[in-house]
């Protein structure tokens, strides 16, 4: 009996199995409304809006605390929020920098703040301690002057490796572009960072921290009592004026694509952003579905279409990506990535291509699904994190979102159609009235033009402001040289400058040079004899971290990481054509490859553009008209498909011996930013040419 039983089993499974069409994919099942714990949410007599998610299981709290402002447009002071941002941290009236570091490390918590916001975590039993330091930092942040100046130098190298970074130069050129006039389009520059006064920093801080309009989410392991009765006891005094609102605008809608680009002397890539802004903000009804069409076209990873066109089939880059932001100030939509110069236009026309393809026909199935697929499973790993309900909370409130919008999330995305898609698409998108950015190489401009309206491409520098057209030079390369060596050796002919020079037999100059990056200061040590002879090392307190030595004919470097390596015959005949106690003088006589260029605005100073090539590195040095002083020397080599570049600012030009000499300077390479201080020059000294130095 029993084998009956198990017979007629196997034969209706099989009946079913066979009646199975697996050539169908199962249909998904409906999508389900998420339980999602709601966030309690109280508003305080000062005007916070407190939104609490409690959550148990470890016992911790983070508090996150946000200004409800708009932004400001800040003029010839760009940069002023984030700066105060940066230095809220920098100590209180009642503590130094290193003592809230102190305090803060001592209890296991994160402590930070920025343009508008603040956030504690920390375990449950040091919140009362976590709070204290907190609202110090609130309610007296101190602004100390020593701060304030070391907050600068930092920004200042930070935007000296802003030249050198294409991605920040391609990004700053979009804000730029798309919000002329607008906060979202100011850029901190050198010289709005120096115009920025301790005092506008005070000001801004005073007026931006504001409990009226601010939001305080909590979360972790407290409740509504023991969050109502912290919140009294550390917020309840918290006083301040009325929060600053206003309509900011919708950004820059052209007529017809325009080209914008940004120069990169040297680069054997460009890098290329297709964007333009878009008339919505957070919250808006068509968020979701635009979301869906940005995750089909570039921003779901390799099976979007950008991805599939510009790399698998045209194997133009590594990757080409689209963003949608969307904000509560302004929201633009971007696609681009890196290419070689010389598929640069025919990436331009496939990226356009795809803009115009996706506002023309329908999506795929496929398409459809896999995106909201790939939505639908990061929305549910973000429910893992505690935050995110009180994330939830907050955005619920401040775009004034239906309450149950989250909890139907999934719903919502499930019902999104091709249709839906098709119509987002032809109402925010477009594929004729685009800014088009480049950040390379000039020789690339001639095949852009084709993609401008107006024939008429626009020119950026690094940090979107217009480039004046470079001044034609009223002199020539061979003057400038000679002015130059006239105004270092304080001479008035060329005659007395070569008599002068031929007394100069060697010299030394010893540098240190300190950075964020690193937490050392680095000592520079430069050695120069007669006749094109030099060497120079590069220490750390107790080790020698690389040398450079050449005796004219041969020579040899050394590096901590590659050890001692001779020099190649390219680099002693590139080291040939620039030596000597004044390179520039020997330049003709050397077989250097020198020309002036025109004349650009460096620092507000006009300068000489001198271009030089020794085989090795294209080379641009920056003469200032009025004293003829070499104000800056950027200098770009290829290494591979790659380049590296290093620019050198000089300033604090003093006299030594007869002859001036810069006295301080800053050095980008690549992302790394150097100060340096030269803290001794001796001209002739006594010096023995030997490899041990």
């Amino acid at each position: 009996m029993k084998s009956l039983y198990l017979l007629l089993i196997l034969i209706l499974t099989n009946g079913v199995f066979a009646q199975l069409d697996r050539s169908q994919r199962p249909a998904a099942a409906a999508a389900q409304k998420i339980n999602i714990p709601a966030s309690q949410v109280f508003t305080t007599a000062n005007g916070i809006t407190v939104i609490l998610s409690e959550n148990h299981k470890i016992p911790k709290v983070s508090i996150d605390l946000s200004m409800g402002n708009s932004p400001k447009l800040e003029g010839n002071k760009a940069g002023l929020a984030d700066f105060a941002g940066s230095l809220l941290m920098s100590g209180t009236q009642t503590r130094s920098k290193d003592q809230l570091d102190r305090e803060i490390d001592f209890i296991g918590a994160n402590l930070s703040a920025g343009a508008t916001s603040m956030s504690l975590s920390c375990l449950t039993k040091h919140l009362d301690k976590g709070l204290e330091l907190m609202t110090d930092v609130l309610y007296n942040a101190s602004f100390p002057e020593s701060e304030v100046e070391r907050i600068r130098k930092q920004n200042l190298s930070g935007l000296q490796s802003t030249k050198a970074d294409a991605g920040e130069m391609a990004g700053n050129a979009t804000r730029a572009v798309n919000f002329p006039g607008h906060p979202l389009g100011e850029i901190m520059t050198e010289a709005t960072l120096q115009n920025i006064a301790r005092e506008d920093l005070i000001q801004y801080y005073k007026s931006t921290f504001t409990p009226q309009g601010s939001y305080l989410v909590v979360v972790g392991d407290i409740n509504r009592a023991q969050t109502e009765a912290m919140v009294n006891r550390y917020f309840a005094t918290w006083q301040g004026g009325p929060v600053y609102q206003t309509e900011l605008g919708k950004g820059q809608f052209d007529k017809g694509n325009r080209v914008i680009f940004v120069k990169k002397p040297g680069a054997v890539q460009s890098v290329v952003y297709v964007t333009f802004p878009i008339d919505i903000r957070s919250g808006h009804k068509d968020q979701l579905a635009l979301t869906v069409l940005n995750g089909i076209l570039g921003g779901g990873g390799f099976g979007t279409r950008l991805m599939q066109n510009l790399r698998e089939d045209k194997a133009f880059t590594y990757g080409c990506y689209s963003s949608l932001n969307i904000t509560e100030n302004g929201s633009w939509m971007s696609a681009g990535g890196n290419f070689k110069n010389a598929v640069t236009d025919s990436a331009i026309t496939e990226i356009l291509k795809e803009f115009a393809g996706i506002i023309e026909a329908q999506v795929t199935d496929e398409e459809l699904s896999l995106t909201k697929n790939n939505m639908a499973g990061g929305f549910a790993r973000s429910l893992e994190r505690p935050q995110t309900v009180a994330r939830f909370a907050l955005n619920t409130i401040k775009q004034k979102l239906a309450p149950d919008y989250y909890q139907n999330y999934l719903q919502q995305l499930e019902a999104i159609t091709k249709e839906d898609v098709l119509r987002v698409a032809q109402q925010y998108f477009t594929a004729k009235n685009c800014h088009i950015i480049v950040v390379g190489n000039e020789e690339i401009l001639p095949k852009l033009l084709v993609f401008d309206t107006d024939g008429q491409i626009e020119k950026l520098d690094a940090f979107g402001a217009p480039i004046k057209e470079v001044k034609t030079a009223d002199i020539s390369a061979d003057e400038l040289i000679e002015k130059y060596v006239l105004a270092v050796s304080g001479t008035s002919s060329k005659k007395a400058a070569l008599k002068k020079l031929k007394t100069v037999k060697s010299y030394t100059r010893i540098s240190e040079m300190s950075s964020e990056q690193i937490p050392f200061v680095l000592t520079s040590t430069d050695y120069f004899w007669d006749g094109g002879k030099e060497a120079s090392k590069m220490e750390m307190p107790g080790m020698v971290l690389q040398k450079s030595y050449y005796d004219g004919k041969a020579g040899f470097t050394f590096s901590m990481q590659g050890g001692r390596e001779d020099l190649k015959a390219e680099e002693i005949a590139a080291k040939q054509k620039a030596s000597g106690f004044i390179p520039e003088l020997n330049y003709k006589a050397n077989g250097m490859t020198y020309e002036l260029k025109g004349m650009e605005n460096i620092n507000g100073q006009d300068c000489y553009v001198l271009y030089t090539t020794d085989g090795l590195a294209e080379n641009y040095d920056y003469f200032s008209a009025q004293s003829l002083m070499k104000l800056r020397s950027t200098s770009i080599r290829k290494i591979g498909e790659e380049t590296m570049e290093t620019t050198t600012n000089y300033s604090d030009f003093k006299e030594v011996s007869g002859f001036k000499f810069a006295h301080a300077f800053s050095m980008t390479v690549g992302k790394m930013s150097l100060n340096g201080v030269v803290k001794s020059i001796e001209v002739n000294p006594k010096l023995v040419m030997t490899e041990d130095f």
